[in-house]
């Protein structure tokens, strides 16, 4: 069946609800008020329903026009993302890919994927942005980016399993918690100071955090918290292969916990719109994810000789 209501006729309609009232939408439509208010009255009469009841001053919709409006807003939305993809192919690889990545995924993989991608499309512009936990969501949910590596897959998207990260509980090797000389529990680590990394998204969830402590710092990247531990001032589960220079020079030294030693936090590679990815988003896809493959190989002499 061959619709009969344009695309504009629905705008018209989102504009009513969203600007609050007729004149408001023709306003910001920059249209007549009357051809506004004939685009709803085409819908009415081509559907035979009343779309809006008035009420005072106000256009109030009737619960037929609500069910209208959220239909309307997915059909106008998914007219967006055709017409911007067809742009984007239309015009060849993308001019600016956005991408947001946890900052637990290891720095040096990613640069290099990011290096090789731009060696084959040296027009593409690149934005990264370094997040944590709940940041990395926030992004894609607020369509901020075009693909993300998150620890977490938001509901109502598909991601695909990158790797994991093994974080491991250290402390300076002079820290009184390697002098209790037997195996630590929880209970054990609260009369210490606990380092830990901010949660970069808008709602932190404090129940995050790995133990409940007296003490605690908290600092906005991976780096700051190696950095403090290092010189003694606190504990924390930091990842396994941004410290083997300090594990294997006896600068740091896990913490001998009978249980929670070592974490594991699994990465997810997810597309913002899958459906509607440009080339160029789906080559960084493919490129990241073939370093990630071969990424247990390249660290391979490091991780044997690690500090178990």
């Amino acid at each position: 069946m061959v619709p009969h209501i344009s695309l504009d006729q629905w705008r018209a309609l989102i504009s009513i609800v969203e600007a609050g009232g007729y004149a408001q939408a023709a306003e910001s439509l920059n249209k007549s008020q009357s051809a506004v208010t004939y685009a709803v009255q085409k819908i009415e009469a081509l559907l035979n329903l009343k779309v809006f009841e008035i009420q005072g001053r106000k256009a109030i919709l009737t619960p037929t026009g609500q069910m209208l409006y959220r239909r309307a807003l997915a059909l106008v939305a998914e007219a967006n993302d055709l017409e911007r993809a067809a742009h984007k192919l239309s015009a060849g690889w993308e001019a600016e890919i956005h991408l947001a990545a946890e900052i637990l995924f290891p720095s040096q993989l990613l640069l290099s994927s990011l290096n090789r991608f731009s060696k084959e499309s040296p027009n593409t512009r690149l934005e990264l942005i370094e997040t944590v936990l709940g940041g990395t969501s926030d992004a894609l949910v607020k369509e901020q980016v075009d693909l993300v590596i998150s620890p977490q897959v938001p509901k109502g998207y598909l991601g695909d399993l990158l790797m994991r990260i093994r974080l491991v509980a250290v402390a300076h090797a002079e820290h009184e918690l390697h002098h209790f000389d037997r195996e630590l529990n929880y209970r054990d680590l609260r009369s210490f100071r606990h380092i830990v990394v901010r949660d970069s998204g808008n709602k932190r969830d404090r129940h995050t955090q790995t133990v409940e402590v007296d003490q605690r710092w908290t600092v906005s990247q991976i780096a700051t918290s190696i950095e403090a531990v290092s010189m003694g001032f606190g504990f924390a589960w930091l990842p396994e292969a941004q410290i083997q220079t300090e594990l294997q020079s006896g600068k740091l030294r896990q913490l001998p916990l009978r249980e929670g030693a070592i974490l594991e936090v699994p990465l997810y590679l997810i597309f913002a719109n899958p459906d509607f990815a440009g080339p160029g988003v789906i080559r960084l896809a493919e490129i990241i994810k073939e370093s990630a493959i071969l990424y247990p190989e390249l660290s391979k002499d490091s991780l044997e000789t690690n500090i178990i």
